[in-house]
């Protein structure tokens, strides 16, 4: 019997394991990129200096980082995340609810191709935020929200269960992403605030509830037994320490100006 509980943490530990990121060095023309936060304008070569430094987190857990080159046409085109989701059968190229961000999926589909057979796209009237998605072993929780609508959500629910993967919807009413608000931090634990603290559809997990004053560091990731979270949330980082997390913090303020979290910033499979 410990033998068999061995081999089962052994599986769920290959899951959440990742060897590669693909990221997109931000242009200049990031400081006109979409944004409700009201926390100004991005200061550019700060902002350069802090995609650099994260980068050097996702190499500390051991990730192979490719760096695509900056896209001037598109100013929310470091954010990655948003236009396809990878899994461990295939990549989805989404198609986003923003009209000025529909023309990133056409560059990130050949760069897709280089690592995926199987690459399936969003479809019209479907739209679906890479952002909305959270991923927790075989099933994908989906955010329906100001940026993914329920045509979306059942596209990607179909394309899933044909690659033997689930995936079901979440209501998200009070900030732009699900994963702006809930992330997995450990088997059959979320890191919570707002509306997803006390939600029915996490009911069979731990929540670690993020306090309101501090809601912006419930975006957080995990990679290969480490915890990459945004600096500035020391009541967020006492919490995960006090799990037993082993946490990188990484400082992403320019990027919170433009509604931009650490999972927004890299595709990571």
């Amino acid at each position: 019997e410990k033998h068999n509980e061995k081999a089962a943490r052994k599986e769920i530990e290959s899951n959440s394991m990742f060897t590669k990121a693909i990221v997109r060095t931000p242009g200049r023309s990031l400081t006109s990129g979409l944004t409700a936060a009201k926390l100004g304008t991005p200061v550019y070569q700060k902002a350069l200096e802090q995609h650099r430094q994260y980068i050097a987190a996702l190499e500390r857990c051991g990730l192979d980082v490719l760096i695509l080159e900056a896209d001037e046409a598109f100013p929310d085109s470091t954010f990655v995340e948003d236009v396809a989701i990878v899994t461990p059968k295939c990549a989805i190229i989404t198609r986003p609810a923003a009209a000025s961000r529909r023309g990133e999926t056409a560059a990130m589909l050949p760069v897709l191709e280089d690592f995926y057979s199987y690459i399936e796209k969003i479809q019209p009237p479907g739209t679906l935020d890479g952002g909305d998605v959270m991923q927790v072993d075989q099933h994908f929780y989906i955010g329906l929200s100001s940026r993914t609508n329920r045509a979306g959500a059942d596209q990607l629910i179909e394309i899933l269960q044909r690659y033997g993967m689930t995936g079901s919807t979440v209501p998200v009413t009070e900030v732009l992403h699900l994963k702006t608000g809930v992330t997995q931090v450990a088997e059959k634990t979320l890191l919570a605030a707002g509306e997803f603290i006390a939600s029915a559809t996490f009911s069979d997990f731990r929540i670690l509830p993020v306090p309101e004053e501090a809601k912006s560091g419930a975006n957080c990731i995990r990679i290969n037994g480490k915890l990459l979270l945004s600096t500035g949330f020391p009541e967020v980082s006492r919490q995960l320490v006090d799990q037993g997390a082993e946490l990188i913090e990484v400082d992403i303020s320019e990027y919170a100006k433009l509604d931009g979290g650490l999972t927004c910033l890299s595709l990571r499979f």
